[in-house]
């Protein structure tokens, strides 16, 4: 018995889908990739993506969303696979062939993305116009019934088709204000015919889907649906707990053999997937509709570590655990929990740069994988790098996230690495953002993933050691890498006393503010640390730039809900004022009318951060990464130590 089987019994054990039988608990939940060719053609880093998270262990492996009409109303993404006629089955079958390759279940996903579709269009479709609360997507157009009738069909031929591909099973989305969540909510269907009205008309539509793919595939081929346990729209009229019990109650009855409970739109008020949002929060609801529907279900959201489904799996909430972004994150996720390696695993972060690409209509990038994408191209390392024929002597400065990632993949590749740190303790920027509130402590399993990393591909790590050119001198490595990280510029305004401190100092706990704080600075950091003081409470706290807008640098999913908290905890916020000089009384600033004015404070916090480059070396075996180069987010350091250090 491995010892994942022997701490997660309940994960690694046998699951029943319809009639088929499961290798475990684990469903790797489809996620779009926009790998795809732009007419819907599947693509080979598509297939390739696919057969890595085929390869990483899961029971079933479930593919992105296909759309199912010739018009393009339901494709909702430029690289979205198509499903809409018999030409595109060959290209579908070769994912259904590299999932069976690795004895998991295939399941292809029908999607329609309804109101936020027609990626192509100048319009989306739905069961009613109502206005689209999110300004990127386009105006909709309210479907005839002859629409209805034919989107149905259009389902079923999907369902068709997926069976000729080859696929064990076939899904059909219906959540986050995509189609058939648009018929389901009373905040979107306004209509008043047979497909609309009161719950069992706003069910009709998703329920002769699953009635007329039954039919097609047969009785004993496995139908699951992903619907919306919660809508979080109580805020713009949306269907109460019971409505959506009910309805999932008559939809699930026409034929479903397994339940995705979700929640959440992509207009909901409320937070859903963030990091402030607890690991297990959203276990309650699957509990609801296992209990109440008597059937199969399983869920996703904000289940990353696995003794969250196993407790859930364990007291039957659940029947499968299903991962989207942490096998975004890490495809082996699996695998590397049954051989009992979890410190081997990527932790994803729920940084949510994934959707942020996707919704800006690119290709799928990762914060913490930089491989994402390049799985089928040997020299980017997904399935481990070849030992580099000339081993180097390799010096890094600095163990943030750039330098612990630089240092591990250099040293797996064989070289002879050595990383330093000023500090006690690895983790730079990221050890200090985990004293933040609201989930930030998530940052410490990165980091910790990263220093086991290193642990066990040989590199050294020597603490407590300040980097001077004497020392490079006195070692004389082959390549130095500076990742030095930022730190706020003392030097941009003049005056200030001891009432003037660093937020990485405040955040770390060296410093203790007083009661009127001002944070200097306009980026996340800014953000952050005024998260940080809000959270300590005793301070009235402010924030002043330059900028027009705070924040812009942090991810879409985040800024609005980071912006809302500092509104409820009164955080003044002072944009476009030029900042003068600093007193002992607070920030003197000239405002966007030019009059100067004086943010009273007690302590003055500096978080307008700038690279570090103390070292200022300039030899040809120098390179700089992540935040020395210039400061950016979580998702830059990682990338940068990577990119560099597999070209060594």
């Amino acid at each position: 018995m491995l010892p994942g089987q022997k701490r997660y019994p309940h994960i690694f054990s046998p699951g029943k889908l319809g009639k088929l039988e499961t290798k475990n608990r684990i469903k790797y939940a489809s996620t779009e990739t926009n790998f795809n060719y732009r007419d819907g053609y599947v693509s080979n880093k598509e297939v390739a993506y696919m057969e890595a998270q085929a390869r990483g262990g899961a029971g079933i492996v479930t593919t992105q969303g296909a759309y199912t009409d010739p018009k393009g109303e339901g494709k909702g993404y430029v690289g979205m696979m198509a499903i809409w006629d018999d030409r595109f089955i060959p290209g579908l079958r070769r994912i259904a062939d590299v999932i069976r390759k690795y004895d998991a279940i295939s399941v292809l996903q029908l999607m329609h993305c309804g109101r936020v579709g027609g990626i192509h269009l100048d319009y989306t479709v739905g069961p009613s116009v109502v206005e689209q609360r999110l300004p990127r997507f386009r105006p909709p157009r309210e479907m005839t019934r002859e629409d209805i009738e034919r989107c149905i069909e259009e389902h079923i031929q999907g369902a068709r088709r997926c069976v000729e591909a080859g696929f064990d099973a076939v899904e059909i989305s219906g959540i986050v204000g995509y189609l058939l969540s648009n018929f389901i909510s009373s905040y979107t269907n306004k209509r008043n015919d047979e497909f609309g009205g009161d719950v069992k008309r706003r069910a009709e539509f998703p329920r002769r889907i699953v009635e007329g793919i039954r039919k097609q595939v047969g009785p004993d081929y496995p139908i699951i649906i992903r619907l919306c346990g919660s809508e979080l729209l109580d805020d713009r009229g949306g269907n109460t707990a019971e409505e959506s019990l009910e309805i999932n109650r008559i939809i699930c009855k026409a034929g479903v053999d397994l339940l995705s409970v979700t929640v959440g739109w992509q207009e909901s008020s409320d937070s859903v997937i963030s990091r402030d949002i607890p690991q297990g929060h959203w276990l309650p609801v699957a509990r609801r509709f296992k209990e109440q529907l008597k059937m199969p279900v399983c869920m996703a959201y904000r289940l990353f570590e696995p003794k969250y489904p196993e407790q859930a799996l364990a007291e039957g909430i659940i029947d499968f655990w299903e991962s989207c972004r942490a096998m975004i994150a890490d495809p082996m996720l699996p695998t590397k929990i049954l051989e009992g390696r979890e410190e081997d695993i990527i932790p994803c972060m729920a940084c949510n740069i994934c959707l942020a690409r996707l919704f800006r209509d690119a290709e799928l990038t990762c914060g913490v994988r930089p491989t994402l994408g390049h799985e089928s191209e040997a020299d980017w390392g997904f399935y481990g790098f070849e030992r580099s024929p000339h081993k180097k002597k390799v010096m890094i400065v600095g163990a943030g996230l750039a330098g612990l990632q630089a240092a591990a993949v250099a040293a797996e590749k064989g070289h002879d690495v050595t990383l330093y740190e000023k500090n006690d303790a690895v983790g730079g920027q990221a050890a200090t953002a985990a004293n933040g509130p609201w989930g930030d402590q998530e940052f410490m399993r990165l980091v910790g993933h990263l220093r086991v990393r290193c642990e066990k591909s040989g590199a050294k790590i020597i603490t407590r050691t300040a980097v001077t050119p004497e020392l490079i001198e006195a070692e004389a490595p082959d390549e130095v890498i500076l990742a030095t990280g930022a730190q706020p510029d003392r030097s941009a305004f003049p005056g200030g006393g001891e009432n003037v401190v660093s937020c990485l100092d405040v955040m770390d706990g060296r410093v203790r503010a007083g009661k009127r704080v001002v944070v200097v600075g306009w980026t996340g950091v800014a953000i952050s640390t005024a998260l940080f003081l809000v959270e300590g409470g005793g301070h009235e706290v402010s924030i002043v730039g330059p900028a027009k807008k705070f924040g812009l640098d942090v991810n879409p999913s985040y800024i609005w809900r980071y912006m809302k908290k500092l509104k409820e905890a009164d955080v003044k916020q002072y944009t476009r004022h030029k900042i003068k000089e600093f007193t002992p009384a607070g920030v003197v600033a000239e405002d966007p009318q030019g009059a100067e004015v004086t943010i009273p404070a007690d302590t003055i916090v500096l978080a307008n951060i700038v690279s570090n480059n103390e070292l200022k070396l300039k030899k040809d075996n120098v390179y700089t990464i992540g935040d020395a180069v210039v400061p950016r987010r979580t998702n830059a350091a990682i990338h940068d130590g990577y990119r560099l250090a597999m070209t060594l």
